[in-house]
């Protein structure tokens, strides 16, 4: 096992045993493999940033900087596809219109069915400084139509921006500094019954999740139990407590949708630097985290683009080897919500122990854990 992935295991540790002392219950139910920057065809030509790829896993959308300099008010869209998964991606390419303008588009991210881009921008139309907004497609194969703004309900005359919609629609996650908040920027949720109704009224994640500081680029886990945050420095320099650079990455769990969340905790020295690290997405199948990172050692100067693997931990009993022991494990805590089983869909867990935990045990059995490197 090589060094690195050794530091990126007690990272792990580090996050558990933050939650334990936080008084929650949440057990080490994956790890995360090692860091390695995306190939150079993404990270290079202006400060890419990434925002998601889709579902099919042949478009992977990102933002750049177009007007000049990292912290460029003109930012657009960009996208690179590949035949298949097992080819390279291509150079990315601007989106154009009608998705790009003259002014800001950025924080992108795609419907389960990769038929809606929601997005940020300033273009007119826009009700305050940034707004949300959602352009759709008939099909996967169609160009994107005209974007629609989201409206009042959720767009207000503050910054919104950085929308993360969950993928059965119903819960739209995003980035404002409108008031009501606990820092300068906050996380806000707004839901609706159903894909045909409207967007109910934001609601702040509170206290618990939201510090003084600013907090934004919501992500959420396939089963909305895991929720990837970062947060940034406050005007006047006000960091979160915990912080290790200029933004860091954290992580919060709740046992279930109905629960509160717990308390965030930070991922770490491998993630986070002395400098910029953020922007946490998720891959649609949750087993790849993406963030954007200013460290140095990066395949170009400024931002690049990290992916790390996220891995189930499958030893369940801890002893090398999974086998039959995990398996009765498994079946002692049969339609609970025990965290140390809830390892399917892999690797976050839906909050139940059922059939999609056995699969992905059944994956693995006798194997060792963790596996060879």
């Amino acid at each position: 096992m090589s060094t690195k992935t050794s530091r990126m295991k007690l990272v792990v540790v580090g996050i558990v045993a933050a939650f334990v002392l936080s008084g929650g219950n949440v057990k080490a139910d994956f790890t995360f493999g090692e860091r390695t920057a995306l190939d150079a065809t993404i990270n290079s030509g202006g400060e890419p940033w990434f925002d998601c790829i889709s579902n099919d896993g042949l478009e992977l959308y990102i933002e750049k900087p177009v007007g000049g300099g990292t912290m460029a008010m003109d930012w657009d869209l960009f996208v690179s596809t590949r035949p298949t998964i097992h080819d390279p991606w291509s150079a990315p390419v601007g989106m154009g219109s009608p998705i790009n303008t003259g002014d800001l588009e950025c924080f992108a991210c795609l419907s389960s069915d990769d038929l809606e881009l929601y997005f940020a921008s300033n273009r007119p139309g826009t009700f305050g400084k940034w707004d949300l907004w959602v352009s759709t497609r008939p099909t996967r194969f169609d160009s994107w139509q005209p974007p629609e703004n989201l409206g009042p309900t959720i767009n207000t005359s503050d910054r919104d921006n950085a929308p993360w919609i969950t993928p059965d629609g119903l819960e739209l996650y995003f980035t404002s500094d409108r008031p009501g908040g606990y820092g300068f920027h906050d996380i806000w949720v707004t839901k609706r019954p159903t894909i045909e109704d409207n967007w109910g009224t934001p609601v702040n994640l509170g206290p618990e999740v939201n510090s003084t500081a600013c907090d934004g680029f919501p992500c959420l886990s396939s089963g909305g139990l895991v929720l990837f945050f970062s947060d940034y420095p406050q005007s006047g320099g006000l960091f979160r407590s915990g912080g290790l650079g200029q933004t860091d990455m954290w992580m919060s769990r709740r046992k279930s949708i109905t629960d509160p969340w717990e308390p965030p905790v930070n991922l770490g020295p491998e993630f986070n630097s002395s400098t910029w690290d953020g922007g946490p997405r998720l891959s649609p199948e949750g087993d790849v985290l993406y963030f954007s990172s200013m460290r140095p050692g990066g395949p170009s100067d400024g931002f690049n683009i990290y992916q790390t693997p996220i891995i189930p931990i499958v030893d369940l009993n801890g002893d090398g080897i999974v086998d039959a022991s995990d398996l009765c494990i498994m079946v002692d805590h049969w339609g609970t919500n025990e965290p140390l089983c809830d390892i399917g869909p892999t690797p976050l867990g839906d909050g139940i122990v059922d059939v999609e935990d056995l699969i992905v045990l059944a994956e693995h059995l006798f194997e060792e854990f963790p596996p060879a490197q």
